[in-house]
C-alpha cells in the first residue's frame, strides 16, 4: 500500500472554493490561500443547527487507535449517504511532527489534504499564537526593566515564551543576563500548551478574545494581588491584532472532498485537547451534521469538551462514537505488542473493561448516546470481532468495524448509518462536576466518576494555592487535569481498568484568561524533549522541491 503521504500527494483536490459551496459559503465569505485552503468569515450570529457528533477513544496504546482517521472516514461516510456534513478538528503542532507523534491529517484513504501545508506552516495559525504569547512576555520584561511601576515580583511570573516545537534544552532557562534586563529564572512552553492557544480555542468572538486575553495572569506584585494582561500597558490591543485573522477557522477538504474545518490544536494531556469554540460554531452553522474529535482517551479530552467547552459554547453532542482497535484492548489485557497479530481472547477479555469503563462514562455519567467504532485491522479475527461486537452489546452500545483506512468513506458507511440514527435518540446533557463545588471537590469527581479511581491526595502546596483560589473568586471556574494519556490514572503503567488507586495532584495552576483551573498530576511537562530517534530525521526536501519522509 502506498504511503500516507504519496496517496495525498496523488490525490485530485478540489479547488477551496467549490468545497465551500458545499457548505453553502460563497468566495466573498473567503480568504484563500492558494486553490484549496482557505479562512472563512462566518456571520457572528449564525444559526447553529446541525448534530454535533463527538469522536473519542480509549487511552492510546503503541499500536495507535486511529481517532482522526475514522473521524474523517465518518464524514465521508456520512457524504456519501448524501448528507450535508463537515469536520471541525484541531491543527497539528510542529512539535509531534518532527517528534514522536506525527501529524494529525488523519491516514490511508481518510485523510485531510493538502497535508503536507496543513501539517507545516497551514495558514500561520499556530506562528501568530506564539507571536502574541511572546509579545506578552516582552512586554512584561520591558515593564521590569523600564522601572516596574506595577511593583511586580519577579519570582512569581507565571506567563512564560513558547515555540512550536519540542526543544529540552529550553525547560529551565535565565532571562535577563548581563544586565540586559531584569535576571530571572524562566521556562518555555510549546505553543500547543500555551494559555494564549485555550484562549484562541475558547474564545466566542472577538471581544471575547480580548476580555480572555486582558485576564490573563502574569505574575504577582509586591501586595500579593495577581498582575494580569491587562495591566501591561497596550498587551491587549497588540495580541489582539496579531490574533485577528488567526481567529478565522480555517477550510480544507478530504480526499473525497468532504468539507474539513482545521482549527486550533491545544494538547489534552497538558491543555484541554479541543479545536476552536468557532470551527465548532462554524461546522454547526454550515452544515447539518458536524463532526469533531477531542485528543487521547475519553478521560482527558472528551471529559474536557464535555465539561469545559461545552459549557462555555453552550453546546453539547448529539453523540458520541469511542474509537478503538483490537489490537489496543489486547494491549490493555496485558499482550506483548510483539505478537498482537496473533488471535488472542484471553488479553482480549482482559482488556475489553477498558473500553467499557469508557462507554459506562459517557452512558451513566453524561448521559449522551455512545456508539464504538473498531478501526479494522487486517489480522483482526472474527472470534475477536465477534467478542468485542457481543461485548458492547452486553454494555447497551454498538460496536462498529470500519475499514476507512482502506477504503475511506466506503469503510465508514456502517459507522455513518449508526451515527446518524444516534443523533436521534433525544438525550439532556450531565456535568461530572458541579461547577460551583469546590476546586477539590470538581478535581475529586473527576477522579471518582470518570477514571475510577478511589481519591485524591493533595500536596501541601495544591492545597493552599486551591485556597488562595477560592478566596480570590476563582472557585467557580472548570478544572483541567493534567495527566498521562496512557491511563485511567495517573500514572502510566497502569493500563486496562485500574481501581483502588489514587491519583496525586501536585500542583495547581490559574489560566485566568482561559478561564479554567489546571490540576497537575504526575510528571507532565509543558515543553516535550525530542526522542533517540525523532521524525526529523528521516524528514527531506528532493533537488526538485518534494517532500520526503513525512509519513
Amino acid at each position: 500500500m502506498l504511503s500516507d503521504i504519496e496517496i495525498a500527494k496523488a490525490a485530485k483536490l478540489q479547488d477551496v472554493r467549490d468545497v465551500a459551496k458545499k457548505l453553502r459559503l460563497q468566495e466573498d465569505d473567503l480568504h484563500l490561500f492558494g486553490k484549496y485552503m482557505a479562512k472563512i468569515n462566518l456571520p457572528k450570529d449564525a444559526p447553529r443547527k446541525g448534530k454535533l457528533i463527538l469522536l473519542t477513544a480509549i487511552n492510546p496504546t503503541s499500536s495507535g487507535e486511529g481517532k482522526t482517521t475514522v473521524s474523517i472516514g465518518l464524514a465521508d461516510g456520512m457524504s456519501r449517504l448524501g448528507k450535508r456534513v463537515c469536520l471541525a478538528l484541531r491543527e497539528p503542532s510542529l512539535g509531534p511532527v518532527f517528534g514522536m507523534k506525527g501529524g494529525a491529517a488523519g491516514g490511508g484513504y481518510a485523510q485531510v489534504v493538502p497535508m503536507t501545508e496543513i501539517n507545516l506552516h497551514f495558514t500561520g495559525d499556530m506562528h501568530a499564537i506564539t507571536a502574541a504569547n511572546n509579545l506578552l512576555c516582552a512586554l512584561l520584561d520591558n515593564h521590569l526593566f523600564r522601572g516596574n511601576a506595577l511593583k511586580i515580583r519577579p519570582e512569581t511570573i507565571c506567563f512564560h515564551r513558547c515555540m512550536d516545537m519540542n526543544e529540552r534544552a529550553l525547560i529551565n532557562i535565565t532571562v535577563g543576563q548581563e544586565g540586559k534586563g531584569v535576571e530571572r529564572k524562566d521556562h518555555f512552553d510549546i505553543t500547543a500548551a500555551s494559555e494564549i492557544m485555550a484562549v484562541l480555542c475558547l474564545a466566542t468572538d472577538i471581544p471575547d478574545l480580548k476580555r480572555r486575553l486582558g485576564n490573563i495572569i502574569v505574575g504577582q506584585n509586591e501586595s500579593g494581588d495577581f498582575v494580569l494582561a491587562k495591566d501591561i500597558p497596550g498587551a491587549v490591543g497588540s495580541m489582539a491584532v496579531l490574533l485577528q485573522e488567526a481567529m478565522k477557522p480555517n477550510l480544507v477538504q478530504t480526499l473525497e472532498g468532504t468539507p474539513a474545518i482545521i482549527h486550533g490544536g491545544p494538547f489534552a494531556n497538558i491543555a484541554h485537547g479541543c479545536n476552536s469554540i468557532q470551527a465548532t460554531y462554524a461546522a454547526m452553522s454550515l452544515a447539518d451534521y458536524a463532526v469533531t474529535e477531542a485528543g487521547f482517551g475519553a478521560d482527558l479530552g472528551a471529559e474536557k469538551f464535555l465539561d469545559t467547552k461545552c459549557r462555555v459554547a453552550g453546546i453539547e453532542p448529539d453523540c458520541v462514537v469511542i474509537v478503538a482497535t483490537v489490537k489496543a484492548l489486547k494491549l490493555h489485557g496485558g499482550a506483548k505488542k510483539e505478537v498482537l497479530s496473533q488471535e488472542d481472547l484471553i488479553s482480549l477479555e482482559k482488556g475489553m473493561p477498558h473500553l467499557l469503563k469508557h462507554i459506562e462514562n459517557i452512558k451513566n455519567v453524561y448521559k449522551k448516546p455512545v456508539l464504538v467504532a473498531m478501526n479494522r485491522f487486517a489480522t483482526d479475527t472474527q472470534a475477536e470481532t465477534d467478542f468485542v461486537i457481543d461485548a458492547v452489546k452486553k454494555a447497551g452500545s454498538t460496536a462498529v468495524f470500519t475499514d476507512v483506512f482502506l477504503k475511506g468513506g466506503e469503510g465508514g458507511i456502517a459507522l455513518a448509518q449508526e451515527v446518524i440514527k444516534a443523533c436521534e435518540i433525544p438525550s439532556k446533557m450531565e456535568y461530572a462536576y458541579d461547577l460551583d463545588a469546590p476546586i477539590a471537590k470538581k478535581i475529586e469527581d473527576i477522579v471518582t466518576k470518570i477514571y475510577g479511581g478511589k481519591g485524591v491526595n493533595f500536596s501541601p502546596e495544591a492545597r493552599q494555592k486551591m485556597q488562595t483560589l477560592q478566596e480570590k473568586g476563582y472557585g467557580n471556574l472548570p478544572v483541567i487535569i493534567a495527566k498521562t494519556q496512557y491511563s485511567l490514572s495517573d500514572d502510566p503503567n497502569l493500563i486496562g481498568r485500574p481501581t483502588g488507586f489514587t491519583v496525586e495532584v501536585r500542583d495547581v495552576e490559574l489560566r485566568g484568561g482561559a478561564g479554567f483551573i489546571v490540576a497537575i498530576a504526575g510528571k507532565i511537562l509543558l515543553m516535550p524533549g525530542l526522542g533517540v530517534h525523532p521524525a526529523a530525521e528521516k524528514i527531506d526536501l528532493t533537488d526538485d522541491g518534494q517532500i520526503v519522509g513525512l509519513f
